[in-house]
């Protein structure tokens, strides 16, 4: 386990402020998976639109983990507001200000967002490297080659293979 991780639990990330008037990352609730994130900017989103703003913050991540950025889920719930690309992945050795793509999913209403809302959410885990070995055929499995919507779920279920 990495030295920044004292008990080997919580791994420490630093975070350089890159506007000093902008909060860094935090965890609204104790057990929270995921600390909140700002907008560096004011934007207004029309409807069915993107954006990509800054979060005035750079964070430096231990070897091992990486960063997720996820939609806040009142901010999808009340205002249409998603990210694009979700979760979006911050590897550990990058070190440029985390930027969120948010997408108004309103079909009528613009929205506006203002320097210091709450925008998105990250959450850190730790992540391996695998090792990839080519094989000329796979194990077998249950579920075999079976993709997209091969457990069901629909209100009118197709008959199962």
């Amino acid at each position: 386990m990495s030295s920044d991780c004292p008990n080997g639990d919580q791994p420490r990330v630093s975070v350089r402020r890159l506007q000093p008037d902008l909060a860094l990352p935090d965890y609204a609730r104790p057990g929270d998976a995921g600390a909140d994130l700002v907008t560096a900017e004011d934007v207004e989103l029309p409807p069915g639109r993107r954006a990509t703003v800054g979060t005035g913050i750079a964070i430096a991540l231990p070897d091992g983990y990486a960063g997720f950025v996820h939609p806040r889920s009142g901010m999808a719930a009340r205002h249409g507001l998603t990210l694009v690309n979700a979760p979006g992945t911050i590897d550990s050795g990058y070190r440029g200000e985390v930027r969120v793509t948010l997408l108004n999913t309103d079909p009528d209403m613009p929205l506006r967002l203002s320097r210091g809302d709450r925008i998105a959410q990250l959450i850190i885990q730790r992540v391996e490297q695998a090792i990839f070995t080519e094989v000329d055929e796979l194990s077998d499995s249950v579920r075999g080659a079976d993709g997209f919507g091969s457990t069901g779920g629909y209100a009118r279920e197709e008959p199962r293979r």
